[in-house]
């Protein structure tokens, strides 16, 4: 399976996408927006909610930038069997390329 999604493509598969906000805390706690939708949980914390996560849909998930944080939870994603893939250039690379945000509840 590809491990990324560019921005673009993302967009027309948003509706069928579980987006998933894997920002480290400190920076989550830095911004005021994520993806609509989205559900943060603590990449510290994987082994305690991968297995909750669910088997008949596709996960997009994010960081800050697309990298470490990201490629480690795709790649544990990924082996335990999800269809987990992350967003090229994380939540900043969406807005970049005109993704829409919404604030954070």
């Amino acid at each position: 399976m590809e491990r990324t999604i560019h921005p673009e493509v993302l967009k027309n598969k948003l509706d069928n996408s579980f987006l998933l906000d894997v920002r480290r805390t400190n920076d989550l706690a830095e911004s005021n927006e994520q993806l609509p939708g989205a559900q943060w949980l603590d990449p510290e914390q994987i082994d305690d909610w991968a297995d909750t996560l669910p088997r008949d849909q596709e996960i997009v998930l994010y960081c800050v930038r697309g990298g470490s944080v990201s490629n480690s939870v795709v790649d544990k994603l990924q082996a335990r069997g999800l269809s987990a893939r992350f967003i090229e250039g994380g939540i900043e690379g969406w807005k970049t390329a005109g993704g829409a945000t919404e604030s954070k509840p």
